[in-house]
């Protein structure tokens, strides 16, 4: 038993673990946010656009069935300006991290390698290549 509760407290305390759960809070905080500006900033403004016409009401009565198809409308729509959002949210994250990189010199600068150090590597690995082949 003992085993087992220190296999959960590896499993539950690893920084994994914890990543993720700090990963889903603040993309559940971040969802808010977007569906907020969706649903309260941009849909009003597609909505004069289009003429003040509310296309999730639409629907087509067949028989004793309704086919709510504005409001799979709405969604799709929805679905399309949130992506758009949060890839606009992304660019501009990557974009701001590449200009700090940048200007702290983080970036992958290239370090050129003096031509004799790169002999004296090329050497090490055929000694130690032929040293591994030898003990075999």
């Amino acid at each position: 038993m003992k085993n087992f509760i220190e296999e959960f407290k590896e499993f539950a305390f690893k920084g994994n673990v914890l990543d993720l759960a700090v990963g889903v809070v603040i993309g559940s905080a971040f969802t808010a946010i977007v569906t907020s500006l969706v649903e309260d900033i941009i849909m009003p403004v597609v909505g004069i656009v289009i003429g003040g016409h509310d296309i999730s009401n639409l629907s087509l009565k067949i028989g004793n069935t309704t086919l709510a198809y504005g409001a799979f409308l709405q969604a799709v729509i929805n679905f399309l300006l949130i992506a758009f959002v949060v890839f606009m949210f992304i660019k501009i994250i990557n974009t701001a991290a590449a200009k700090f990189k940048k200007e702290t010199g983080e970036v992958g600068e290239e370090v050129e390698i003096p031509a004799a150090e790169q002999y004296l590597k090329e050497i090490r690995d055929l000694l130690a290549k032929e040293n591994a082949s030898l003990e075999e």
